[in-house]
């Protein structure tokens, strides 16, 4: 028989683990981060939705093997994508 989640439950996510413990708001700032960290993202490699999640800031496509460092929780950060979009844009400048 499938479990049934209460309201409560579908709230806290995967953060449900966590009980009563730490405040609502702690709570679902950990299921935000920890859904964003397993979802599938796009390999730069092959541009594949194989990226997994090796350790803290080490990604590894699973269809190329490409491994490449990144974010703790996603792959690409909003840091790195400005300075991409800076180096681009003064190699640019330069031709």
């Amino acid at each position: 028989m499938a479990k049934k989640y209460t309201k409560k439950g579908r709230v806290s996510r995967s953060a449900g683990r966590f009980g009563t413990r730490y405040g609502r708001r702690d709570r679902k700032l950990v299921a935000d981060l920890e859904e964003k960290m397993h979802a599938a993202h796009k390999c730069v490699s092959c541009a594949r939705l194989t990226v997994k999640r090796v350790g803290t800031g080490i990604w590894k496509c699973k269809k190329c093997g490409y491994t490449f460092a990144g974010g703790t929780y996603i792959p690409a950060t909003t840091v790195g994508k400005t300075v991409l979009r800076t180096v681009k844009k003064a190699t640019e400048q330069v031709e």
